[in-house]
């Protein structure tokens, strides 16, 4: 198994989340440059970390959207192969069109970095392995994902609703939802067999003991996609009620 995280100017979290891939869960991880136009051979999961790519001008992770290496990690994406993108890599992902709807600013305009819950809602290669609630760090101020009615219920038919944000007791409230996304949708399955995972909390942040008492939660995500990697025959795409 293969991982290659992808950096871009103003990528700011690609340590944390190659160290989390080569040394917490134990992948074998490479660097790549944005203006790389090939991923390595082999490559079974590529992962678009957070930061601020180009200083987020224009729109965040519209600038980056453009690099030459989206075009590799679209064919990747195409073929069945896994991409994760966090935070500012979630915003890439839904500006180069491998993720419908877009993420916008905060509904307080304010920015937000702090721990919050999340309900996982469907199931697919990241997400098989998790508990019914997560706790994970967020640090962004465009996160407020946003879609128009007819992709919503798409999403919703399709059981692409990755997480939702939520309180302790996994209830989903105007008070346990940050940044006012739509849905409290904190993360979308997208790629023909939910390969592609998008979300806006760091998983990475919350991966060994060493973040904090009990702060493991975001490793079971690193686990299960390298397990749904190792048994790829598994076929995760085909959810139950969703279209093919």
């Amino acid at each position: 198994m293969l991982a290659a995280v992808v950096l871009f100017p103003g990528t700011n979290a690609d340590a944390e989340m190659v160290r989390t891939l080569r040394h917490v869960v134990g992948v074998p991880t490479q660097l790549i440059w944005h203006q790389d136009s090939e991923l390595p051979p082999g490559t079974d999961l590529v992962a678009i970390p957070g930061g601020f790519s180009y200083g987020d001008y224009l729109r965040c992770g519209a600038l980056a959207a453009a690099s030459p290496i989206l075009s590799a990690v679209r064919r990747h994406a195409d073929q069945g192969g896994f991409v994760l993108g966090v935070c500012n890599g979630f915003q890439i992902l839904t500006e180069a069109g491998l993720l419908p709807g877009a993420l916008t600013r905060n509904a307080h305009l304010r920015f937000e970095c702090r721990d919050v819950y999340v309900r996982v809602e469907a199931t697919g290669p990241f997400t098989s392995q998790l508990g019914a609630l997560l706790r994970l760090p967020i640090a962004h101020a465009e996160g407020a994902y946003t879609a128009d009615q007819p992709t919503l219920r798409r999403l919703e038919q399709r059981r692409q609703v990755a997480f939702r944000y939520c309180d302790a007791d996994g209830q989903s409230t105007a008070a346990s939802n940050p940044n006012g996304s739509i849905s409290h949708i904190a993360g979308i399955y997208g790629g023909p067999k939910h390969n592609v995972l998008g979300l806006m909390p760091h998983p990475e942040r919350s991966s060994e003991p060493l973040h904090g008492p009990a702060a493991t939660d975001g490793r079971t995500l690193f686990d299960a996609v390298r397990e749904a990697i190792t048994h790829a025959d598994r076929g995760f795409g085909t959810v139950v009620g969703s279209p093919p």
